[in-house]
């Protein structure tokens, strides 16, 4: 039932107004979606008022809104990384907008949980730095946020991004060392 022709064919229902394909596509991604919220909460501080359950619905109901002419499964999981994104960095403003300062959500930039202390960062700034990376080169603003905010592994974004193994591996090393230089140079 988990194919992947199964979630491109929901997915078309959903998007042709087919309210009931929704109710049966949830439960065949919820797994995979709840996987990669979890991801992104894995170096959060404890006491976070958005949860990665929240996050996946939050989501699920942003994708299953859109009239996509859905062509894959990976196409989903790619613009479910980009809902969350949009999702946890409107967390973040209105986080850093709180009257009673609120703070800023932070993330880290490596897969290594022992640099992670020392690489993290607000998620507005890599939004902003991400931003300016997909000026720069679309392909690779694409790689970084997939693996950065969708928790894919770098063979699973290379999949989903239809490139070379060893295209996304140099593509992942040069947006890395671009948008350290570029957070170095931009602080604030």
């Amino acid at each position: 039932m988990d194919a992947p022709q199964t979630v491109t064919r929901l997915l078309n229902r959903v998007a042709a107004g087919h309210g009931a394909a929704a109710e049966e596509l949830l439960p065949i991604v919820y797994h995979e979606l709840r996987a990669l919220a979890a991801s992104l909460f894995r170096d959060q501080k404890p006491g976070n008022t958005l949860q990665p359950t929240a996050l996946v619905h939050e989501a699920y109901l942003k994708l299953v809104d859109q009239s996509i002419d859905w062509s894959s499964r990976s196409q989903f999981f790619v613009v479910a990384a980009r809902a969350m994104r949009s999702i946890l960095v409107d967390h973040a403003r209105g986080k850093s907008r709180d009257k009673r300062g609120g703070g800023w959500q932070r993330v880290s930039l490596s897969s290594d949980p022992a640099a992670a202390d020392a690489e993290e960062l607000p998620v507005e700034r890599v939004d902003a730095a991400l931003t300016r990376l997909a000026e720069l080169d679309a392909r690779k603003a694409r790689l970084v946020e997939l693996r950065f905010f969708g928790g894919l592994s770098l063979e699973q974004a290379a999949d989903a991004l239809g490139i070379a193994r060893s295209t996304a591996s140099e593509d992942w090393r040069m947006a890395r060392a671009w948008l350290y230089n570029e957070l170095r140079e931009h602080p604030t």
